[in-house]
């Protein structure tokens, strides 16, 4: 037997995308995923989905290269808003970063990509709405994760010859 997708209404979004936060919010982002799929399948332009989804998916990285990097980025290129796609885009970058943290990498590995959503958020920090500082504390997060892999990077490099040391 072939089971095909069922379409929600859309009536049904509202509902829908409190539903997709919820999910997040209970740490189940395969949930949250499926659901933004649903809504974006009748309303390709649904801005609020298609930010769930990306962080849906970003919520899913586990440092490996399965991680679904590229996809989300073309997700959140998606967003209309120049601020919303540079918040998004600098979120994507820092959140490999910690999942690759988390998964081991070498501290060097993770500072281009650390260094990539400092860019984002920078811009981003630059044509904020007034009063909305999201955009620098990720920002200052990115600066103490990098202030915490000065230490990670000494270790790490202790042990290597310097003609053998990665490049920082």
């Amino acid at each position: 037997m072939e089971y095909k997708l069922k379409p929600i209404t859309v009536a049904g979004i509202a509902e829908a995308t409190a539903k997709a936060e919820r999910y997040r919010n209970l740490n189940e982002p395969e949930e949250a995923e499926s659901i933004c799929r649903d809504i974006l399948a009748i309303d390709p332009s649904n801005q609020v989905a298609i930010r769930l989804l990306g962080l849906s998916i970003t919520d899913q990285f586990l440092g490996v290269s399965s991680d679904r990097f590229r996809e989300v980025n073309d997700i959140f290129q998606r967003l209309n808003d120049p601020y919303e796609r540079l918040y998004h885009t600098g979120l994507l970058y820092e959140r490999r970063a910690k999942a690759q943290l988390y998964a081991g990498q070498p501290p060097h590995t993770l500072l281009p990509l650390l260094e990539r959503a400092l860019e984002c958020f920078h811009e981003a920090s630059a044509i904020s709405p007034p009063g909305n500082d999201d955009a620098i504390l990720r920002w200052n997060r990115c600066v103490r994760l990098l202030d915490g892999l000065k230490h990670r990077l000494e270790e790490y490099l202790i042990g290597f010859d310097v003609q053998d040391a990665p490049p920082i």
